[in-house]
């Protein structure tokens, strides 16, 4: 469904001023996470995407991939239902940083594309999403991005009684059963939280055939068997549930609060039809904020979360291989009286992470990320002109254990060497300015240079990944990651109506990518000589053998464009808004010419959304163009038209409730995303319909 990212706060209590209280619509302006002074998506100098209230909650999806991925600039990983992780301005993995309430999600996710992100979008109360370098404050990593979720789970403001929300559904592709409760109470000192969650799904029911149009054109030309299975996406089923409990002393100037939660899933691999992944972690979390402190400190904020992760891939009943991750991470920020008209915060961030590979699949060996940083983030407003200007230095260590299997290569040497730390002292500033043209225009601009710690599994890797069909290779000698870039955008507002576009460009002078060698390797990581066909595996003497790919740097350039739009077409008997939205990446490796993989293509979308007191009506369009300009190692993937509907009716009762029906991918077309890494066996869901139930009191 088509959302209006970075207005969805204010847009709808402007918009539906017919039946307001009926729709529960009367949304405040909800300060996000681009920023630390507590401003609006509107007064950001950074493109941001804020999703809250009752439309994150039509707009949700199973995994956060996909709920997020209607959002300009924003695709996802999808490898199946049960897994997918935001892609932006096409950067993955470590490059975007996934947190909870402002610390990150420490899971395994950013390591394969098949390990789910641990959190689950039903208790999500509001979504922020910065587009472009946000590593000044959220950690050397984010030089994609930063996904922030918030679920309230820690009551940060005074409550004086009971309130809550519930929200169930059924139906879909994949036959989902999913339900919700969320209850906050307090006596205006002590507030509580309490949250629990359930869903399940069935296999995803497909278009056609699993696998694409071009693979079983290559398999037949290959001689291969040809996959020939349809209906259904094998092993997609997942079930999952979790819940929390948290509670707040609340004061006039600040709260401090704690809370603890879980996280259970466990969903089907659907590249290994005999493998199931499950997956648990349990969190604690310590939050406090004081305001109005005094002349030189104004305000303190200390943010703690000590995670224990785990989740086991299970083939044929047998655990494979188990991975674990434990860590303690926090911050504490400082904001500073105004000095002149300058405002701003200082701040400290910490990480110790523990991250351990056990079993057939063991890649890794086990390392520390311990990390330290300081960061500074200052505003300066002129008239109609606004500066912003920050610096980030980070001290990142990186450990590894060493030891594991013998390298058949090297008889007598561990296949993962010897204990060894290295040592990065990352750098990222930025500056930007946002110039207010009038009452309804502006223009907003920022350069970046950010610089990002190679991560364990880029240093130390070295072991088959059967997930990705690659017998993955670190390199130790890795350099940071650096880039500079520049984005700019142009806004308009009115009351009712609102666009923007916004350009990118970004030049890294190294960038780490995981590239094909000419080498081949069986499960033990003996080099095998025989080349294997495009689809990357072979079968040669009974044994699996994949390609080698090996961590290097390369100078690469991404560039692109978003651009979204909305306006209210008509008002009279009921209000009609048209929606547009549009956004494009190309990515390259600059050192050979070809272009980088996994980058999704050309989009462009419309959307029209009718509303008339208690009854609501979407329809959503959504065109994908074939993405050719493809890596050595991938098929090219044909366009597609995304067609949904929604309708949604207030139900009058004591309580705000709200009947919807989704239905989605109404040509039933053979939707596949290039960004996914197995888009050519793992097709979206077809023609279907999903009807829920979402209260609150």
């Amino acid at each position: 469904m088509f959302i209006s990212p970075g207005l969805i706060s204010t847009s709808f209590a402007q918009d539906n001023t017919s039946d307001a209280s009926a729709l529960n619509l009367d949304l405040p302006a909800v300060p996000v996470t681009g920023n630390p002074l507590g401003v609006s998506s509107d007064e950001l100098v950074v493109p941001v995407a804020v999703l809250n209230g009752r439309e994150l909650s039509l707009q949700r999806e199973s995994t956060l991939g996909e709920t997020l991925k209607s959002i300009p600039g924003v695709s996802s990983t999808y490898y199946g239902p049960g897994a997918s992780r935001p892609i932006i301005r096409g950067l993955d993995g470590d490059r975007v940083k996934i947190m909870q309430n402002g610390i990150g999600v420490l899971d395994a996710s950013s390591l394969s594309f098949d390990h789910a992100v641990a959190l689950d979008p039903l208790v999500i109360e509001q979504i922020d999403v910065v587009r472009g370098p946000a590593a000044l404050l959220y950690g050397g990593s984010a030089v994609g991005g930063v996904v922030n979720a918030i679920d309230h789970r820690i009551p940060t403001e005074s409550l004086d009684g009971v309130t809550g929300r519930a929200e169930a559904r059924y139906g879909g592709a994949d036959n989902e059963k999913n339900g919700a409760v969320v209850v906050d109470a307090g006596n205006g000192l002590f507030a509580i939280h309490a949250d629990v969650y359930k869903r399940d799904s069935d296999d995803l029911r497909i278009p056609g055939y699993q696998a694409s149009d071009r693979l079983r054109a290559q398999q037949a030309a290959q001689g291969d068997p040809i996959d020939l299975r349809k209906g259904t996406l094998q092993n997609s089923s997942s079930e999952g549930d979790g819940g929390a409990l948290g509670a707040s002393l609340t004061f006039d100037k600040g709260y401090a609060g704690f809370s603890y939660s879980t996280f259970n899933s466990n969903y089907g691999s659907v590249a290994e039809p005999a493998v199931r992944l499950d997956m648990e972690s349990q969190r604690w979390d310590f939050a406090s904020e004081f305001h109005d402190l005094g002349p030189v400190i104004s305000r303190v904020k200390l943010r703690l979360g000590n995670t224990n992760y785990q989740h086991q891939e299970i083939e044929d009943g047998q655990i494979g291989t188990t991975f674990k991750n434990k860590g303690l991470q926090g911050s504490l920020e400082a904001e500073h009286a105004k000095i002149g008209n300058i405002t701003g915060v200082v701040g400290v961030q910490f990480q110790n992470t523990n991250f351990q590979a056990l079993g057939d699949e063991a890649f890794i060996p086990k390392t520390n990320t311990n990390s330290k940083a300081v960061y500074l983030y200052e505003e300066l407003p002129i008239d109609t002109l606004k500066f912003s200007l920050g610096g980030r230095l980070e001290h990142a260590k990186v450990s590894s254990d060493g030891g594991g299997p013998d390298d058949p290569n090297n008889p007598g040497t561990p296949r993962f060497g010897s204990a060894q730390t290295k040592s990065f002292d990352p750098f990222s500033a930025a500056f930007g300015t946002l110039y207010a043209l009038n009452t309804h225009w502006s223009l907003a601009g920022n350069l970046a240079h950010t610089e990002r710690a190679p991560s364990y599994n880029e240093l130390f890797a070295n072991g088959p990944h059967f997930a990705t069909g690659q017998y993955e290779v670190g390199n130790p000698d890795l350099n940071k990651e650096k880039s500079n870039g520049i984005d700019a955008q142009l806004r308009w507002k009115t009351e009712k109506n609102s666009f923007s576009i916004g350009a990118f460009y970004t030049k890294f002078s190294n960038f780490l990518s995981l590239e094909n060698t000419a080498n081949t390797r069986g499960a033990d990581g003996e080099i095998n000589p025989q080349d294997l066909n495009n689809d990357g595996i072979a079968d040669i003497s009974g044994e699996q053998i994949v390609p080698e790919a090996q961590v290097i740097g390369v100078r690469a350039t991404f560039n692109g464009f978003e651009s979204e739009a909305k306006f209210r077409v008509y008002e009279g008997h009921g209000d009609l808004d048209l929606k547009l939205r549009g956004d494009y990446v190309r990515a390259t490796n600059s050192d050979t010419g070809t272009p980088l993989p996994r980058i999704a293509p050309l989009k462009i979308g419309t959307g029209l959304n009718y509303q008339l007191n208690r009854f609501g009506a979407r329809l959503d369009v959504l065109h994908a163009f074939s993405q050719n300009r493809t890596d050595t190692f991938e098929l090219a993937t044909d366009g597609y038209t995304s067609v949904n509907a929604m309708l949604t009716y207030v139900i009058p009762a004591a309580f705000h409730l709200e009947a919807f029906a989704k239905a989605n991918n109404l040509l039933d077309e053979d939707i596949r995303d290039h960004s996914s890494f197995l888009k050519d066996i793992a097709p979206m869901g077809g023609r279907s319909i999903l009807v829920g139930m979402r209260g609150d009191f």
